[in-house]
C-alpha cells in the first residue's frame, strides 16, 4: 500500500499544476482581445495626431476585431472629407492618414453591419529632450 503523504502531495501538486494552466488560459483569452473575438462584428478604431514644431502627423488605425467580414467601411474625418475604405476582411487592420487641411478633431467610422464608431484625436504627452516638446 502506498504512502498516505506521497499520496497527499501527488494530489495537491496536480491540483496546483491544474490551478496554474486554467489561469493561464484565462489570462491568454483576455489578452488575446484583439485576435480571438466573441463578437460577429466589431471594429476598433484609433485616431492619434503629433503636434510638432512645423507640421502635424496624423493617422487612424482601423481594424476589424469581429469573426465577421465589414463591408462598406466608410471613415468620415468631418468637413467634408471621407474616405471610403470597402471590405475589412476578421483581423485585418488598415493604418489611413486624414487629408491635409482637415481639422482632426474626430474620425467617425461606420460599416453596413451597424458599426458606428466616433473617436477624437489623441495626442502624444509631450516630455522634455522629446521632439517637439
Amino acid at each position: 500500500m502506498a504512502n498516505p503523504l506521497v499520496i497527499t502531495y501527488k494530489i495537491l501538486l496536480l491540483g496546483g499544476v491544474g490551478l496554474i494552466v486554467i489561469l493561464g488560459i484565462v489570462i491568454g483569452l483576455s489578452v488575446s482581445k484583439g485576435v480571438i473575438s466573441s463578437e460577429e462584428y466589431a471594429i476598433f478604431v484609433e485616431p492619434f495626431k503629433d503636434e510638432q514644431d512645423l507640421f502635424v502627423m496624423a493617422r487612424v488605425t482601423i481594424q476589424n476585431v469581429g469573426n465577421e467580414p465589414l463591408t462598406n467601411v466608410r471613415a468620415n474625418f468631418g468637413g467634408g472629407d471621407i474616405q471610403e475604405l470597402g471590405t475589412l476582411t476578421p483581423g485585418q487592420k488598415i493604418i489611413i492618414s486624414p487629408p491635409p487641411d482637415n481639422a482632426l478633431e474626430f474620425v467617425m467610422v461606420t460599416a453596413d453591419e451597424g458599426i458606428f464608431v466616433s473617436k477624437a484625436y489623441r495626442t502624444p504627452i509631450k516630455m522634455p529632450g522629446m521632439m517637439g516638446s
